[in-house]
């Protein structure tokens, strides 16, 4: 509610003021009447009655224009209050509209933010999946060489095996070899011998 101006406080003031005036107006009257019944005379009755029936229309009179004062004073209170209101009410509306713009501002913004997040979350999972495969690539290859080393070591050492066992019979061989070499030139030794026994 609005604070009382000085100039409704003095209406107010006023309109006491008149309130007292019509009540004064209707004791009066009342006076007038009992002051003239007392006497017991006819026409001073008479008079003051209809001296009391003036006094109680001028009571009424001013009753009624305070209360139409009052009631006009009323109305252009709520009408000053209904503007006051409109215009916070229009303040708070602009308030709002400008809040509700700002955040749907920020709500872009980070919605924005969140997309650019998202593309570059998914790139990186993108990156990660491709280096996994490429190490689970590198895992099998590595796996497939480890295997192909255990069998080419494997092979190796199969080899070296035969090799010496080769060696080991070529050994051999060459030792027959040079038994028989010798066997063979003691037998041709012994030809020659007999050739020579017989001629």
């Amino acid at each position: 509610m609005t604070s009382p101006s000085p100039r409704s406080s003095a209406r107010r003031r006023q309109r006491s003021t008149r309130i007292t005036v019509a009540a004064g107006l209707l004791v009066l009257a009342a006076a007038l009447v009992l002051g003239a019944t007392v006497t017991g005379q006819f026409m001073l009755v008479l008079l003051s009655a209809f001296t009391a029936v003036a006094l109680g229309a001028a009571s009424t009179r001013i009753t009624w224009s305070e209360l139409a004062q009052t009631r006009r004073d009323a109305a252009a209170d709520r009408a000053r209050q209904a503007e006051a209101y409109r215009d916070i009410t229009a303040r708070r509306t602009a308030e709002n509209v400008a809040f509700a713009q700002s955040m749907r501002a920020r709500i872009a913004e980070r919605e924005e933010v969140i997309g650019h997040l998202e593309v570059e979350l998914g790139k990186a999972l993108e990156r990660a999946a491709t280096s996994t495969l490429k190490m689970n690539g590198e895992a099998r290859r590595a796996d497939l060489a480890e295997s192909t080393v255990e069998r080419l070591t494997s092979s190796l050492e199969e080899s070296e095996s035969r090799a010496a066992d080769a060696i080991v019979a070529v050994a051999e061989l060459e030792v027959q070899i040079d038994a028989l070499r010798a066997e063979l030139e003691a037998w041709k030794i012994e030809a020659t011998k007999d050739v020579r026994k017989r001629a």
